[in-house]
């Protein structure tokens, strides 16, 4: 047997905590146990600790922290990622786009918002031939997940959204495939109508963001400059989750955001528990951020798991191997509201950056940039000889792209990052 490349180990109180980035598993040992391990790694002599302590022995290599000399364990990452992203014909993901339009102009928005953007009915028409294609295609589909994006996705509920899922939950639910669907939102928009049209046809989950409290919030996203939007956005939450739609919070953090963000538990901690489970708080730093303030937000998210809550950071977020980006995955398309396809839906939808086009027998024309994104993995130096390597991957197929003949690290080749992300996982499974 040999030691796992993938193996780290930090302190927790009076224990080492290992954990595994393959394996996806932690084991606590006692200072003893540990030092017997890590003496028998000294040594390259895992027999010898076979012989004095077998089952630690036989719980090592059920946790994946000891592997058969033989093992590739690199192939073995490789292997994964194929199944998942490339192999898996049983799910398929698809993302519209019904507006690059949008109620608010965020300071941090990569997007261009285009005022008359519209999907026409023509277009319309197309997504769902593309969906009738898909179904009579794989026949071992058995997952179907319709995203909604923008934009603002919610401006065209009535006129695109609506149309869209009368037409394919009905074809899922005959085939009898299993359906959801979620918005990425600004939640302005939501009403109990809208809910209700939601739940009649699949629909079970919102993303949606708060820029902090609400007098940093209303700074930045509001309907005019003397009416902010915090107060209806978190009523309009309150609302879906009492509709038991789960509701992901995004919480958008920069310095100026974070001495308030501890109040944003007030506005929720009147709900009961069985409304708690439909919430999730998930912590974001905008990409324009520069000052390194994991430490504070790292303890902003305990206090908020310490009040109930479910709060994600970055080590819950980060799993791109095993919850790999939709971008990353064969069996997705992102359709914007003209036709035209992307795969990736944090970067701008420009047409010169499509990634292919949605003609009108519904069929997508891909071109040379989607199998440049499909083949980008496994490129990185750095990323093959990293201990976390199972777990992050040099991030999503985008950063490969554009980091392409390059050297890169998403950690910053921070060590001490990477371990505080497997800390923060930690954490969480014990919160």
């Amino acid at each position: 047997m040999k030691y796992s490349k993938f193996n780290n180990f930090f302190n927790y109180e009076d224990k080492k905590i290992g954990y595994n980035a393959f394996s996806n598993e932690f084991v606590l040992l006692d200072p003893e146990l540990f030092e017997l391990f890590q003496a028998s790694r000294r040594e390259d002599d895992f027999e010898e600790l076979f012989n004095i302590h077998p089952d630690f022995h036989t719980h090592l290599i059920e946790k994946g922290f000891l592997v058969e000399n033989e093992t590739d364990e690199i192939e073995n990452v490789k292997n994964l990622v194929r199944q998942i992203d490339r192999e898996n014909e049983s799910f398929y993901q698809l993302t519209v786009n019904p507006t690059m339009n949008c109620n608010f102009k965020c300071w941090y928005c990569y997007e261009t918002h285009i005022k008359a953007s519209k999907m026409s009915q023509e277009t319309i028409l197309s997504v769902i031939k593309f969906v009738d294609n898909l179904l009579a295609e794989k026949k071992n589909l058995e997952y179907f997940h319709l995203s909604w994006f923008g934009g603002e996705p919610l401006l065209y509920f009535d006129k695109t959204v609506l149309p869209l899922l009368e037409e394919i939950y009905p074809k899922m639910q005959e085939r009898k495939i299993g359906f959801t669907s979620g918005f990425t939102t600004n939640g302005l928009l939501i009403s109990q109508k809208m809910l209700d049209s939601c739940r009649a046809y699949g629909v079970n989950y919102f993303q949606i963001t708060l820029d902090g409290h609400r007098e940093r919030h209303n700074k930045v996203r509001y309907v005019s400059k003397e009416k902010g939007s915090y107060d209806e956005i978190v009523a309009n939450i309150i609302l879906a989750i009492k509709n038991a739609f789960t509701v992901s919070v995004r919480l958008n953090i920069s310095e100026e955001t974070i001495e308030t963000l501890p109040q944003i538990i007030d506005d929720f901690i009147n709900l009961i528990d069985t409304d708690k489970k439909f919430l999730n708080f998930s912590f974001h730093e905008v990409w324009q951020e520069k000052k390194d303030i994991h430490a504070d937000v790292q303890g902003i998210v305990d206090l908020f798991r310490e009040k109930g809550f479910n709060a994600l950071y970055k080590g819950m977020n980060l799993d791109t191997v095993r919850n790999s980006c939709y971008a990353d995955k064969n069996n997705h398309a992102t359709l914007n509201y003209n036709g035209e396809v992307f795969k990736c839906t944090a970067r701008d939808f420009e047409s010169k950056s499509k990634e292919g086009q949605l003609n009108e027998k519904g069929i997508i024309e891909w071109n040379d940039k989607f199998e440049d994104r499909m083949n980008s993995k496994f490129k990185n130096p750095p990323c093959l000889d990293c201990s976390i390597l199972p777990i992050c991957n040099g991030g999503c197929s985008q950063q490969a792209i554009e980091h392409k003949g390059v050297d890169y690290c998403v950690n910053n080749f921070d060590e001490n990052k990477k371990l505080e992300i497997i800390k923060d996982k930690f954490l969480y499974a014990i919160s």
